[in-house]
């Protein structure tokens, strides 16, 4: 039987590649249908100062950077900044539009909720360990 310690690093393994696979469509989604320009022209209709190179970076830390995230490589680091893409998505769109992304709604923050919720997740479970001091271990 497997211990509850091998369960929880495939659950992680798992909850880790399905989120790779879900941000990499984004970027992927926005590139091939020639979204990268319309999404940077958003961007400076609403002051952002090059919203094109916002909206390039992001697409392409979608898809690169979900690669590093599928390996395992700065995990840490990878999810805290895709919680604050998708954070800022959520009050730059969805919050206006309510909670339900269908449904009872259209284009709410639910679906954003859920990944910054898993990437925060993946973020603590992949962060250092801190060694405790010498003081507060007295």
């Amino acid at each position: 039987m497997d211990s509850l310690s091998s369960r929880s690093r495939r659950a992680m393994l798992a909850l880790r590649l399905v989120i790779a696979g879900l941000l990499a469509a984004h970027g992927w989604a926005r590139l091939i249908a020639g979204g990268v320009v319309p999404f940077g022209a958003w961007l400076d209709s609403l002051g952002f100062p090059g919203g094109l190179y916002i909206a390039a970076a992001i697409t392409a830390f979608e898809i690169l950077g979900t690669i590093l995230l599928a390996l395992g490589i700065r995990v840490t680091w990878l999810a805290l900044v895709y919680c604050a893409i998708y954070a800022t998505g959520i009050v730059l769109v969805h919050w206006p539009a309510g909670w339900f992304v269908v449904g009872l709604g259209r284009n709410g923050m639910e679906y954003s909720v859920l990944l910054i919720s898993c990437l925060a997740l993946l973020a603590y479970v992949h962060a250092p360990a801190r060694a405790e001091s010498v003081e507060s271990a007295g």
